[in-house]
């Protein structure tokens, strides 16, 4: 039977990353993480099981080439470190999990050898000693947590030296002992400043000339980051935003700078997009923008939170609304300003009271 190839990216420091920071927004990033791995198989790998931290792709009874496998590998260092590197620049949320998780490495185990499968609940997964053996292989003795591991096997069957050396790879021997049987692989740490990671520039981030049209303030007996929570975790908006039938949004992803969510009101679907603006340092804030309002051009809205003790802080509300023609400015200084102000302190009232009966 012709060998085959098994194929583990594995996120280190997730179990860390888990226990320590929100809960949430933890599982939300994972998710992500994994999600745009399965994303980067650009080779046709067959995905088996997702262990948790660990994605466990295979090939049945054929092995990539050289050039394939490592190409491959480059791919899923890139496009996670790529998306952690998104996370970074585009983040609002201040808690540890969205702070932490350009702290998040990837490690890529891949194996090869003779396969065997089992049937479970009517589905084929892979079954045997290489299955063991790739799983032990991430149980292994490297102090990096950042890497490329081919099994002596697999190195084998594509040919590679022990000493390959390119810009990304930079492999060397060893070996681990399991239940008294010596496993040999090739190890190669990753370096991400030889990975030619995807630029994002951040378009999200607005400025204005002039006072916002709207102020309103608020105080709430919440710390300012758990405000900022329900107010950006979109589950809870149905709670308290005013006049809303339905809000449409990703629940698998953490809100940042550019991520988008729907809003229908009597029918009509408006689209918000998250922006920011510059703030001082102590404050927090979350930005939307739409154009999809009747009668005027658009509109900015800001929530911008400041501490004013560990458990309380003061909620201003900033409206930027656009009007560009002449009558769309009377109508917006004559009827539609009055009518923001209403539905707002109706919103923001809500809030507290959703916020009172947690």
């Amino acid at each position: 039977m012709s060998a085959s190839l098994l194929f583990i990216p594995d996120i280190s420091g997730y179990t860390k990353f888990v226990q320590n920071t929100e809960i949430e927004h933890s599982q939300h990033v994972i998710s992500e993480l994994l999600e745009i791995l399965i994303k980067a198989n650009t080779q046709g790998l067959r995905l088996a099981e997702v262990e948790g931290d660990a994605l466990f792709f295979y090939k049945e009874g054929v092995v990539l080439s050289q050039e394939k496998l490592l190409a491959q590998i480059e791919t899923m260092f890139t496009t996670f470190y790529s998306h952690l590197k998104l996370l970074e620049k585009n983040r609002v949320c201040p808690c540890n999990a969205c702070a932490t998780a350009p702290d998040l490495q990837l490690k890529i185990i891949a194996h090869s050898g003779e396969l065997q499968f089992i049937t479970v609940q009517g589905k084929r997964k892979p079954f045997g000693q290489i299955v063991i053996e790739a799983h032990r292989l991430l149980k292994n003795s490297i102090s990096s947590n950042n890497y490329a591991l081919l099994s002596e096997d697999l190195s084998e069957v594509i040919g590679i030296s022990d000493d390959y050396k390119s810009q990304l790879f930079n492999f060397s021997k060893y070996e681990d002992v399991y239940d008294g049987k010596s496993i040999k692989y090739l190890f190669s740490e990753i370096d991400k400043k030889n990975l030619k990671l995807t630029s994002y520039e951040t378009p999200y981030e607005v400025h204005f000339d002039k006072p916002p049209v709207l102020v309103i303030q608020k105080e709430y007996n919440v710390s300012a980051q758990e405000l900022l929570e329900y107010i950006t975790n979109y589950s809870y908006r149905h709670h308290w935003v005013n006049g809303v039938n339905e809000f449409e949004y990703n629940p698998d992803e953490v809100t940042r700078l550019g991520t988008e969510h729907v809003c229908v009101i009597d029918g009509k679907r408006l689209n918000f997009t998250t922006v920011t603006k510059a703030v001082e340092s102590n404050r927090l804030i979350y930005g939307e923008h739409t154009t999809d309002i009747p009668v005027i051009d658009g509109m900015y809205q800001f929530y911008v939170l400041i501490p004013v003790s560990d458990g309380s802080c003061r909620l201003i509300m900033e409206l930027y609304p656009e009007a560009k023609s002449i009558f769309k400015k009377i109508m917006l200084h004559f009827v539609m300003k009055r009518s923001f102000r209403k539905s707002i302190k109706e919103s923001l009232d809500n809030l507290e009271n959703y916020i009172d009966s947690k």
